[in-house]
């Protein structure tokens, strides 16, 4: 192939059909059916798009249940690191959000060799797949920046320092899909809110759930800090990075709230403003183990168009109503 024609071929958009206006993509999505994936692929299928989903199913549950009203979803039972089936699917999507993955510290240190061989190895051999005409948005993890400068934003141009196998992963795949040219990574915060495929560990969810059930919670080095972001704006800047890729592609972005960036301490008073019998303390001995400490400008995003519609008020509102419902341990990651 000639140069004028690769040239040609990564300045042009993914091919999609018109429809009304609007462009319909056929969109594949790896590990679907997990805690981002439940609440993106209807998002997807409502906006009128293919869905094919590649995921294990292994709780056998029915997060995705809902959408099989829909003629364009398309579940697949398989593993994203089968070379046979992705062989297969990724030829055929306009656009691969590949969301399979083993998330957070916790559970990559416990299974290090899943962790590597899926976060990483799998996206690797993905983006070996993808032609110059297809789009690949990625979501990694702001987790990349370890511990940050005492009230120094995180740009996307601070030096990644990576403090856990999940982060170590997570950079190097973020690394391949641009490196690829034809990518957009979205370095998403601590994520927040309801899902049909709940996941109660992630702090924001972790600490309402402990104001609801235990009316209590022990914080080890409450002046952490992180950024939050609700999940429904993560969807968001999901739809963002693929109406606009041309002008994205190739780059990465941080895709947190703005005026979140907090730490336990005050992420804890910000949860008792609306469950007033919440007691938090903080231990005077012991650690975290998880050191992450940073606070995160996600201004290059929002200059490209994105904002968001959720603050953290209204996601902690949505969980209390949320934890009405739910009573059982399981809605975990580890």
């Amino acid at each position: 192939m000639d140069s004028g024609r690769v040239e040609e071929e990564r300045a042009a958009p993914a091919a999609g059909k018109q429809e009304a206006g609007r462009t319909i993509m056929r969109i594949l999505v790896t590990g679907g059916a997990g805690y981002i994936g439940s609440v993106l692929v209807p998002t997807l299928l409502e906006r009128g798009h293919e869905v094919t989903v590649l995921d294990t199913f292994p709780r056998g549950t029915t997060e995705l249940a809902a959408c099989c009203r829909y003629a364009a979803f398309n579940p697949v039972r398989g593993d994203a690191r089968d070379q046979r089936l992705l062989d297969g699917l990724v030829p055929k999507a306009d656009a691969i959000i590949p969301l399979a993955a083993l998330v957070g510290a916790p559970l990559c240190e416990q299974d290090p060799i899943t962790a590597r061989s899926l976060n990483l190895d799998a996206v690797m051999a993905l983006t070996k797949l993808v032609s110059l005409s297809q789009m690949v948005v990625y979501p990694t993890t702001n987790s990349g920046y370890g511990i940050g400068e005492k009230e120094r934003y995180c740009t996307e141009e601070t030096p990644l320092k990576p403090i856990s196998l999940y982060g170590v992963t997570k950079v190097e795949a973020e690394a391949a899909v641009l490196d690829r040219g034809r990518g957009v990574s979205l370095r998403l915060a601590t994520v927040f809110g309801m899902s049909p495929r709940m996941r109660i560990d992630l702090l924001v969810n972790d600490f309402v759930w402990r104001a609801v059930s235990d009316k209590a919670v022990v914080i080890f080095e409450g002046h952490f800090r992180r950024n939050f972001i609700h999940i429904r704006d993560v969807v968001k800047g999901f739809e963002h990075a693929l109406a606009n890729f041309t002008s994205m592609q190739g780059e990465a972005f941080n895709l947190g709230l703005s005026n979140a960036n907090l730490s336990k301490i005050q992420l804890c008073e910000r949860i008792r403003e609306h469950l007033p019998n919440f007691i938090y303390l903080e231990a005077p001995i012991g650690e975290d183990p998880d050191k992450r400490d940073y606070i995160v400008s996600n201004e290059k995003l929002e200059r490209a168009g994105w904002s968001a519609d959720w603050s953290l008020d209204m996601g902690i509102q949505e969980l209390v109503r949320g934890y009405r419902m739910i009573r059982n341990s399981r809605y975990a990651n580890v």
